[in-house]
């Protein structure tokens, strides 16, 4: 049998990046029961992408039975909702077989994930103060994205003058800006920034110079996209809700790998279910960024574990 629904899990404080803010994370949980056990997975349908989570819900819903995840990456194109199914079935293989996913999948055993924290889109004021909170994180991720991101940089350098810093623009910029920025953010001692450019509209990317090595969020999908951004981008974003799970997202590691591109492994704003299949797809990504829950009123049961640096691998309890 295989159910969807919908769930809201309330934002502590509002999230916001260059193109709005959000308060809760409004994700489609997917279970999949066969043999007496249940199998599950969360994916996150993003406007950005033109999903909603009533499409997503009835797509799963429209799955045969005892679909195979082999079968699903062709039935289903890649996204959140066939994310949700993948992780499901993962899932229950491991109930299933009583072997843990990272196993099933061919995988070392997972470690603790070294990851980024994320600060949200802000005053200058505001971003100083929430860097000097969190300046004894291993890495700061800014939200940025605006004319006026040159001050908040510098807000956030001031407030945590040590830590390692990476930013992403959510498609904010211009060529100009960039160029204008680059050489301002490396003297700051920023290490990359994520999509610059609007997806579509980031071809001049391989015209420019970038001295700050560019991250393609927006940009990179699945496996299939990755060879058209080589002379574009340096780093990848892999999330699960673009790849369309594990699956793919194992996949696109290697074939990024194999182009040349480092790999930043991501995600949305979404609860630990998310999260625990994502810290597979981490292990050994140049950066990772996976504080999905971080701000969240309220997790699942047994949730992942972070400490001030790392996330850590779930529990099965939890999944896999």
């Amino acid at each position: 049998m295989i159910t969807a629904q919908a769930e809201t899990f309330p934002l502590r404080n509002p999230f916001t990046i260059s193109r709005g803010s959000k308060t809760e994370a409004r994700v489609v949980t997917a279970a999949v029961t066969r043999g007496g056990y249940r199998g599950w997975g969360e994916g996150l349908p993003y406007p950005r992408y033109g999903e909603t989570v009533e499409e997503a819900i009835a797509a799963i819903l429209s799955l045969p039975e005892g679909i195979s995840r082999a079968d699903l990456q062709s039935m289903m194109k890649p996204g959140a909702a066939r994310n949700a199914v993948d992780c499901a079935l993962w899932d229950l293989e491991a109930k299933l077989t009583g072997e843990p996913v990272w196993q099933l999948a061919g995988l070392a055993a997972p470690k603790p994930v070294e990851i980024a924290f994320t600060l949200s889109l802000d005053t200058p004021e505001n971003m100083c103060a929430a860097a000097a909170r969190n300046a004894h994180r291993a890495v700061l991720k800014v939200k940025l994205g605006t004319p006026a991101d040159m001050a908040r940089i510098e807000a956030v350098r001031q407030g945590a003058p040590k830590v390692r810093l990476i930013v992403d623009a959510n498609e904010g910029w211009t060529p100009e800006v960039y160029t204008d920025l680059a050489p301002h953010l490396i003297r700051l001692g920023v290490e990359m920034v994520e999509q610059p450019l609007p997806q579509g509209a980031d071809g001049m990317l391989a015209e420019i110079a970038r001295p700050l090595p560019v991250c393609a969020d927006e940009s990179a999908h699945d496996a299939a996209s990755l060879p058209g951004l080589v002379g574009k981008y340096d780093v990848v974003n892999l999330k699960l809700d673009k790849t369309g799970g594990l699956t793919e997202a194992l996949r696109a590691k290697g074939e990024a790998r194999r182009l040349g591109l480092k790999v930043m492994v991501g995600c949305m704003i979404s609860t630990s279910l998310s999260m625990a299949p994502a810290i597979l797809a981490a292990q050994g990504a140049d950066w990772s960024d996976l504080d999905g829950p971080a701000d969240m009123a309220q997790d699942r049961d047994h949730p992942v574990v972070y400490d001030d640096r790392h996330i850590h691998p779930a529990s099965p309890l939890l999944w896999g």
